[in-house]
């Protein structure tokens, strides 16, 4: 058995960046399913005491925070380096990780990700119309950003894929199969280009929701 192992809720795009890095690293790891309707029991608050997902377990050290997972995967992993050593790039790539969850994230993917897919495909409701309306502005705002970071680079740190893009990656992807993406993205080809490239990686098919279904039934 693997000494990796991943607790996630399949689809979610924070647990996809830690299995991203994984697949990037070429490292083996066991998937296990947190069931979304677990997330408060005993069992995962055991794990995570704020009931969120991802939780990596590496042996004996556990550790919660995707961003400290995901710098410990490549802290510790052989492979190729997911964060530059030019400290400018490096920190590009701290700021990327930090508009992801603080900006893409909350108020965007939280409330149109969850609306558009979450909430229809696992919990049967119906889209807040006006919710998604109310987070398009900002929606706006994250993607011009990004889509003004990125410029006509390959990958948000240069010419090498990064622990940005994979978050980034993670959550533009989900973002992507709602049909607000396509307002979004109008007049950002680059980003497009980039999610192109990310698409034909390896790790990015391994890591689709339906990969990572077959790897909790697996598991």
């Amino acid at each position: 058995m693997s000494a990796l192992t991943v607790h996630s809720i399949p689809g979610s795009p924070f647990g996809r960046s830690v299995l991203l890095a994984l697949e990037e690293k070429g490292a083996r790891y066991r998937f296990v399913r947190v069931a979304p309707g677990a997330l408060k029991g005993a069992e995962h608050l055991a794990l995570h005491p704020f009931g969120r997902v991802p939780v990596l377990e590496d042996g004996d050290f556990r550790l919660y925070e995707t961003q400290a997972i995901l710098r410990h995967l490549d802290r510790t992993l052989p492979g190729p380096a997911l964060t530059p050593a030019e400290p400018r790039a490096a920190a590009r790539v701290d700021q990327l990780l930090n508009i992801n969850d603080w900006y893409l994230f909350q108020g965007v993917n939280a409330v149109i990700g969850f609306q558009r897919i979450v909430g229809p495909r696992i919990l049967g409701l119906v889209p807040d119309e006006q919710a998604i309306a109310a987070a398009m502005p900002k929606a706006h705002a994250v993607v011009h950003e990004l889509a003004e970071l990125l410029g006509t680079q390959r990958f948000f740190a240069g010419e090498s894929v990064s622990l940005a893009d994979l978050a980034l990656g993670a959550q533009l992807d989900f973002l992507r199969a709602t049909p607000e993406w396509a307002v979004l993205a109008a007049g950002r080809p680059n980003l497009d280009a980039w999610l192109r490239r990310l698409d034909a990686r390896p790790s990015f098919a391994a890591t689709t929701w339906e990969r990572v279904e077959g790897l909790a039934r697996a598991g």
